[in-house]
């Protein structure tokens, strides 16, 4: 599971990654971590492991995730670029409504948006 939503409007702060890293490596026991001091937020060495029988990643495998979610984050800017200038849903819908399909203007308004914003 994801638990970065790589379309969020707003950068992801580092420690967004990191706690979204430790949830993803933790599989079926996103909440296996805590933090020894409060105080030190989240550096490897203040992670500590809360469910009995759950091992900690290394650290080195902590920040190849954390890697792996920001480029998953810079990969979608073409998502978060087209859903604002996209025509609005209840359109979409309401012109597949009235023609069974889109109609050549609603195609044309879509296909200009994903023309501008290309899939990177």
């Amino acid at each position: 599971m994801r638990w970065l939503d790589v379309n969020q409007e707003t950068t992801p702060l580092e420690l967004e990654y990191y706690q979204a890293a430790l949830m993803e490596l933790g599989g079926d026991t996103p909440s296996w971590y805590g933090l020894k001091d409060g105080n030190l937020g989240y550096v490897y060495s203040n992670i500590k492991v809360i469910i009995d029988g759950f091992t900690k990643p290394s650290e080195a495998d902590v920040n190849a995730k954390i890697t792996e979610l920001k480029t998953a984050y810079t990969k979608a800017q073409y998502q978060r670029s087209r859903k604002p200038e996209y025509p609005n849903i209840g359109d979409q819908l309401d012109d597949l409504y009235k023609a069974g399909a889109f109609s050549d203007d609603m195609t044309a308004k879509i296909k200009a948006v994903k023309d501008k914003y290309p899939k990177g």
